[in-house]
């Protein structure tokens, strides 16, 4: 398949390019910028010009391909009314193309809330909260499923990492430590967030892209929950400074986020599409340190 990946050029679009074309497909990827396409083309992918706004390039892009990813956001979350509202625009005027043609369409969602509990693929979106309007977003894309597309949604935990490369949430309690002299948490430390290595998360793109049933959630969950505490405790020891407690404030606008208990399961996605994460887990990632330098 030819396939149109927004976000081609990011740490997990590369990571998704790389394993489409070693299956054996095709990538057309996004790209905003001439840096973006360089990356586009070393993953292996075809980059197409353009950025989020530009739905008309979209469209015509998700016509002329047999399905597509979306993984684009603009991670401004100094203003994330604006940046959720842009994931909206770009992923309706894919979705509005690909209507009636019963092409494959997955985009990337978030794991839910769960009151205490392991969140499974059976728990509605989230559409409440910070980010609460990306639930909403792919909620209405999934909903295409009734209108002859074959979409999917691929529900990431916050920490979508790789060593050297990313860490996805975790990577902000590593920046936050490295400027300030110390390994931050919130509330007790005792709430939980699953991760994924993105290498697996990108394969299980590929599986959905491939035999994905339309109006299927699955979670890209590696590990199930691990604590706060314990990411803040394997950050400090490798950057040499002390662990301790801050306010939710002290992390913005996100730091709502970082309170809340989420740990999530991927057992039904593993049982009914055979996708078994392989990859080193988040602990194992931090505990290798040489992290990079802050960015700025």
């Amino acid at each position: 398949m030819r396939v149109l990946v927004t976000g081609a050029s990011g740490a997990i679009g590369r990571a998704v390019t790389e394993e489409l074309v070693g299956h054996g497909h095709q990538v057309l990827g996004l790209a905003r910028s001439d840096r973006a396409a360089e990356l586009v083309s070393a993953a292996g992918g075809t980059p197409l010009s353009g950025g989020l706004g530009d739905l008309d390039v979209l469209g015509e892009a998700a016509r002329d391909t047999d399905g597509a990813i979306h993984l684009a956001f603009s991670n401004d979350f100094s203003d994330l009314e604006r940046s959720i509202a842009e994931e909206g625009a770009a992923m309706d005027a894919i979705g509005d193309a690909l209507v009636g043609t019963d092409k494959p369409f997955a985009i990337v969602s978030g794991t839910t809330f769960s009151e205490g509990r392991l969140a499974t693929e059976q728990d509605p979106l989230s559409t409440t909260g910070p980010v609460g309007g990306r639930g909403t977003n792919a909620a209405r894309i999934v909903g295409l499923a009734d209108r002859g597309v074959r979409a999917t949604a691929v529900r990431l935990p916050r920490s979508v990492h790789e060593r050297y490369v990313a860490y996805g949430f975790a990577g902000i309690l590593i920046e936050a430590a490295q400027r300030s002299g110390v390994s931050a948490f919130v509330g007790d430390g005792s709430q939980r967030w699953p991760a994924v290595h993105r290498r697996d998360a990108a394969s299980l793109f590929r599986l959905m892209i491939e035999r994905g049933e339309p109006g299927t959630a699955v979670n890209a969950v590696a590990d199930e929950g691990d604590t706060m505490l314990e990411l803040a405790t394997v950050i400090g020891e490798q950057l040499g400074v002390p662990v301790r407690r801050v306010p939710t404030e002290s992390f913005g606008p996100i730091g709502p986020l970082f309170a809340m208990d989420q740990p999530a399961s991927s057992a039904w996605t593993r049982t009914t599409y055979g996708w078994q994460p392989t990859h080193p887990s988040l602990l194992a990632d931090l505990a290798a340190g040489d992290y990079p330098p802050p960015v700025g």
